[in-house]
């Protein structure tokens, strides 16, 4: 049987074509940074403290819930794979801990669109479950999306930003992306479209007429494709019937809450996430961690839709940046947002400081400065303007 999409999509038949249209220039919109399993073990990060104590309805069990393809588990293709885990099982376990923040949400949001669970795996098999992994081809993010087929997708990136790195906005651009070529090309089938989604539809689209033209069947599972993709959808599987029946595999999974580990803060000022730990008491690296996609340590409503914490931070948070305050910003400067017309030169003449000082504490190694963009500005000088 093949799952395929029963929502109808929103989006408008000449919008649709366009970015049908641009993502077919762009390219593949993921290649798998490395197999899965060869992948290095990573340092434990904050939230591997966090007591998310087990409860009847936790993240594993509503997945199983979801899943929605259990019978592709005895192709040939998959038990390989399974085996291939079974014979790593410490792997298994070190990528699903790693999901940890990220799980119950995205699970959440493939639910939500009324995608089967396995959908919810595929950074496992793409990244890792490692938001800031970046392959050798240049894709990056828990999804690894290509530069192309990102900025197609409206994941921006600028300086201090890079969408693909940004949770929140990756998970959705893939979903959409995942749904939109299923619907645009394939009737729904959603192999299909991971196969698209690994290899890039041109590949895919070639292989189904070479298949048609030999009259042989143009579904995922019949089709020659490259050796990766022919491996792409079976590892899904694998760890999807893994993740159905742990125990049977030799697997015991962390046990994880059915509840986002994370809040998400409405960015309607720039945000300092410095300045924001040091106000709401949440450490510094746990936001860094949370929000990879904010390289230089601020956020802007020209990028940033939200800023990440953790969940249990949420109220402190907000009543924070909701309290008006006087007090000197960490590290003794001052935050300006850079306006269109601004250069560095305009805006040292403002503060009173010079050209010099701005790039040094700044980091920059020229005068190129872009719109939307988060400076810091001595509070040294500021007494003086």
């Amino acid at each position: 049987m093949t799952y395929r999409t029963a929502r109808g999509r929103a989006i408008g038949l000449a919008s649709s074509i366009a970015l049908i249209g641009a993502l077919v220039i762009a390219g593949s919109a993921s290649q798998a940074a490395t197999p899965t399993t060869a992948l290095p073990i990573q340092e434990h990060h904050f939230w591997d403290a966090l007591e998310l104590k087990p409860s009847p309805g936790d993240t594993w069990a509503r997945l199983r819930d979801n899943l929605a393809w259990q019978e592709r588990a005895h192709d040939e293709r998959v038990q390989r794979w399974i085996e291939h885990y079974r014979a790593n099982p410490h792997n298994v376990v070190e990528i699903t801990e790693r999901a940890r923040p990220w799980m119950a949400w995205i699970i959440a949001q493939v639910e939500a669109r009324g995608l089967p669970g396995e959908i919810a795996l595929i950074p496992f098999v793409e990244s890792s479950f490692d938001p800031k992994a970046r392959s050798h081809r240049g894709a990056a993010g828990l999804w690894q999306f290509m530069p192309g087929t990102g900025d197609a997708l409206g994941l921006r990136r600028q300086r201090g930003y890079d969408g693909r790195l940004d949770v929140v906005a990756a998970t959705r651009a893939a979903l959409d992306y995942i749904e939109l070529q299923a619907e645009q090309w394939y009737e729904g089938d959603l192999e299909l479209s991971l196969a698209a989604y690994n290899a890039g539809a041109g590949t895919v689209n070639r292989a189904r007429h070479a298949a048609g033209s030999r009259g042989e069947p143009t579904d995922y599972w019949h089709l020659r494709l490259p050796n990766e993709t022919m491996q792409y959808v079976p590892k899904l599987h694998a760890i999807a019937a893994i993740i159905a029946e742990p125990e049977a595999h030799g697997v015991e999974l962390p046990d994880i809450e059915d509840t986002p580990a994370f809040a998400k803060i409405p960015v309607d000022r720039p945000l300092d996430l410095g300045q924001l730990a040091s106000q709401a008491g949440v450490s510094r690296s746990e936001l860094a961690a949370l929000n990879p996609a904010l390289s230089n340590g601020s956020a802007h409503p020209s990028t940033s839709e939200v800023v990440l914490v953790p969940a249990e931070y949420e109220e402190v948070v907000l009543a924070r940046l909701n309290t008006p305050t006087t007090e000197p910003s960490p590290g003794g400067a001052e935050q300006h947002l850079v306006q269109r017309g601004d250069s560095l030169s305009s805006i040292a003449s403002r503060y009173g400081i010079s050209v010099a000082e701005l790039r040094q504490h700044n980091g920059l190694n020229g005068d190129v400065i872009q719109e939307g963009e988060t400076l810091e500005v001595p509070r040294r000088s500021l007494a003086s303007r």
